[in-house]
């Protein structure tokens, strides 16, 4: 566990006024306001909790199973789960200063610096994933094709770039957490019978103007789709506890015909245009 007293601003007292941890970051397809629904689809026992696509960990923070191993391709994004893990001390320094220094100029200057990130020591690299996601355009993490991360700032009064506390529960959760790089693939060499495995995929287009995959320079095409299917039968056969989301396509729904599928509510908030977000159907694909 963190020394509380060796965080920044953040005494014992103040920790036990927050409840649970929370996502430090802001990820597109985020599942913190879907949990009540989920909640009664999610098993009731199980060994080991796995999440290939990690991305800000609402699932996870909720659940806070005994036994996880949470991954994801976006070495950025592992790169900060590990650094708050390991050295939330001094993730902290680095973002109390971003937002001392924070300007539109700062934000831009810290991008450049971001992207040439493999000179940085990881709780750096780190700190600016977090000030990045807190202070970019809608909280979007997107890369181009020369994996360069190219969102530009957002409009935010006051943006909440520091939150020593929810990042001290975070990291005492992380503490026991195996955190790989890995693709979704990698997921068969972990789970075994009686493990719960949760896939939240870049989710398939449900028109040729809404292929938003761009999560990284690779992309989520229909081939990947089909490989995840694939890979959702095999981890149900070995006796697994498999879930998934996806989007409410013609596609994802044939993919998926043979596996109990549920549709769930949730808001459209990536659209850069107000007016087309709004209340959508998902589905919740279950093995079990």
């Amino acid at each position: 566990m963190v020394a509380i007293a060796k965080i920044p601003g953040c005494s014992a007292a103040e920790m036990t006024e927050v409840p649970s941890a929370s996502p430090f970051v802001k990820w597109a397809g985020g599942k913190r306001r879907l949990m009540a629904q989920y909640e009664r689809f999610i098993p009731k026992t199980y060994r080991c909790y796995h999440e290939p696509f990690v991305g800000g960990g609402a699932f996870f923070f909720h659940l806070q199973p005994s036994l996880a191993v949470l991954s994801d391709i976006n070495r950025r994004l592992i790169d900060t789960y590990q650094a708050i893990r390991d050295d939330l001390e001094c993730v902290l320094e680095r973002l109390a200063y971003h937002r001392q220094k924070h300007n539109k100029e700062y934000f831009y200057e810290c991008r450049e610096q971001f992207n040439k990130g493999d000179l940085l020591l990881k709780t750096d690299r780190a700190a600016l994933m977090i000030y990045l996601n807190k202070t970019c355009f809608n909280g979007l993490y997107r890369e181009n094709q020369k994996g360069y991360f190219n969102v530009p700032m957002g409009k935010y009064k006051s943006p909440s770039i520091f939150d020593p506390l929810n990042l001290a529960k975070v990291s005492g959760i992380l503490q026991n957490v195996e955190i790989r790089l890995a693709g979704y693939q990698q997921v068969l060499e972990r789970a075994v019978s009686g493990d719960f495995v949760y896939f939240d995929p870049p989710y398939a287009p449900l028109s040729a103007t809404s292929n938003f995959t761009q999560y990284n320079k690779s992309g989520f095409g229909k081939e990947e789709q089909e490989r995840l299917a694939d890979i959702f039968g095999q981890l149900v056969r070995r006796g697994c506890y498999v879930m998934l989301s996806n989007s409410n396509s013609e596609h994802i729904r044939d993919l998926y015909s043979q596996w109990r599928i549920e549709e769930v509510s949730t808001a459209r908030s990536i659209n850069s245009k107000a007016k087309r977000r709004g209340k959508i159907k998902e589905l919740l694909v279950m093995g079990y």
